[in-house]
């Protein structure tokens, strides 16, 4: 049943994306990393709540799921400076992000495995979206440009990075996230 509800959650938030944005992927992964950034944050504080109730330290995955939240901003600053959101895309991130936030805190105090499971597939299909990305910037169908400062500092890449050289570093990023969304669900 968990299955059932991560995939067809993911299924509607993907139709969503689609319709929006369909390829005009700088603009998605905007919106897509405002939302993203979601989950790590839900799921590090009421880890640690969780944690200070019980009186314990068992909360081995708290600083692993901000970690994954702070990724996932840094991702949304990447692409805010090469796509330059307008103010309804402005408008519609902070509207994504207020009903998002509420939607998957409710999921996680209801079944946190069934949200850890939707967030690996949200990640999975964020892989599948940077490799077409990825496949457009290569093919040209979208100008290389210049990789931001601030992704240039983030990932250690050389001053002449691309754009293409960023989607391989986020994309990487959204493997990991994958991985320890789905090992947390099991």
């Amino acid at each position: 049943m968990r299955d059932i509800v991560a995939k067809s959650m993911t299924g509607f938030f993907r139709w969503t994306a689609d319709t929006f944005f369909a390829s005009r992927y700088g603009h998605r992964a905007v919106v897509l990393e405002t939302v993203a950034g979601v989950p790590g944050m839900v799921a590090g504080m009421l880890m640690h709540l969780k944690s200070l109730r019980r009186l314990d330290d068992r909360g081995a995955y708290i600083a692993k799921m901000l970690e994954e939240a702070e990724n996932e901003r840094m991702h949304l600053m990447f692409f805010m400076e090469i796509t330059k959101p307008n103010w309804f895309e402005r408008g519609l991130i902070i509207g994504a992000q207020f009903i998002f936030w509420h939607f998957y805190l409710l999921l996680y105090i209801v079944d946190a495995k069934t949200a850890h499971r939707m967030v690996a597939y949200f990640e999975k299909e964020a892989v599948n979206s940077y490799t077409e990305y990825l496949r457009m910037v290569e093919a040209g169908e979208v100008d290389n440009v210049a990789c931001p400062q601030i992704a240039i500092d983030y990932y250690d890449l050389p001053a002449d990075a691309t754009l293409a050289d960023l989607i391989r570093n986020v994309r990487e990023d959204e493997k990991k996230h994958c991985r320890v969304n789905r090992w947390i669900s099991l």
